[in-house]
């Protein structure tokens, strides 16, 4: 079932995109309110929220597919965490604000899929990030490889694999949405954000005893923003946050606001490898 728990999505690639799972033996659901407005969300939190209980509390839906991010889902949060979720597990698709809504699967012992949305769906089952993300969706667990960077640490981590969009998980710290855990495989990414507030972001998750004690870290795209007096990009920035650090890191991750977005399976456990090699950045589905 596609659902629309933030921002306001383009009908167009809502339609394209479900005739492209439909075409694949998929059964194809928009929900009430999915291609709505009401100001700059989809719906109202009354609509967004209705839809989201009625994805969650049907039987015949086996995964909710998110039709984009933009700010809006910690409207809903405290009312879905009231739902019995837990009693019906089904897939969460989606990235960006849609993270809020994994960490809330998260906190219930739920594995979802940060993955593409719409836009990206419909460009069909040839594009490489939507076949993986279609295996997902038929019981698959793909592997990935990416090319290596200056910036790597290099070895080999396990662990449960958590993370997504750095500012909307960064504002859950504190609440029963928190994710941003010791002894995980952390993946971040954003987007249109200062280098100085990621900065920020990660200097709360090293004070606080997080970024200190990772399994692992995958750092993925952080677009849209501009060198400062400071650092030249945001890769350095964070290069210099985790020097020192012993744990096995990747950087350039496919994953974020970009093209290539790889789809991948929070709260998997996975094994995270990486060399000095190129094409050498492993994620194993156990």
């Amino acid at each position: 079932m596609f659902v629309s728990p933030a921002g306001i999505p383009v009908p167009d690639e809502v339609h394209a995109a479900k005739k492209v799972l439909e075409d694949e033996g998929f059964e194809v659901i928009i929900s009430h309110h999915a291609l709505g407005q009401s100001g700059s969300y989809s719906g109202t939190a009354e609509q967004r929220f209705s839809d989201l209980a009625d994805a969650f509390e049907d039987p015949l839906t086996r995964a909710i597919i998110c039709t984009r991010g933009g700010y809006g889902v910690v409207h809903l949060m405290d009312r879905l965490n009231r739902l019995p979720i837990e009693d019906d597990p089904k897939w969460v698709v989606g990235f960006s604000d849609i993270s809020a809504l994994h960490a809330l699967m998260a906190s219930k012992g739920i594995a979802s899929v940060h993955a593409s949305m719409a836009k990206q769906i419909m460009l069909g089952p040839d594009d490489p990030d939507n076949a993986a993300l279609l295996s997902i969706l038929r019981g698959g667990k793909p592997n990935f490889t990416f090319p290596s960077s200056a910036y790597d640490h290099p070895g080999t981590a396990e662990g449960k694999l958590y993370g997504g969009n750095l500012a909307v998980l960064a504002q859950l710290i504190g609440t029963p949405y928190d994710i941003l855990k010791k002894d995980t495989i952390l993946f971040i990414e954003d987007v249109s954000e200062p280098i100085y507030k990621i900065e920020r972001m990660l200097y709360q998750l090293k004070l606080n005893g997080v970024l200190p004690n990772l399994n692992g870290l995958i750092v993925g795209q952080f677009t849209d923003y501009k060198a400062d007096r400071n650092y030249s990009s945001m890769e350095k920035m964070i290069s210099d946050m985790v020097n020192g650090y012993n744990y096995p890191i990747a950087f350039n991750a496919p994953i974020g606001h970009v093209s290539h977005n790889i789809p991948v399976i929070e709260g998997a456990r996975v094994t995270l490898k990486v060399t000095t090699t190129d094409n050498n950045h492993l994620i194993y589905w156990q």
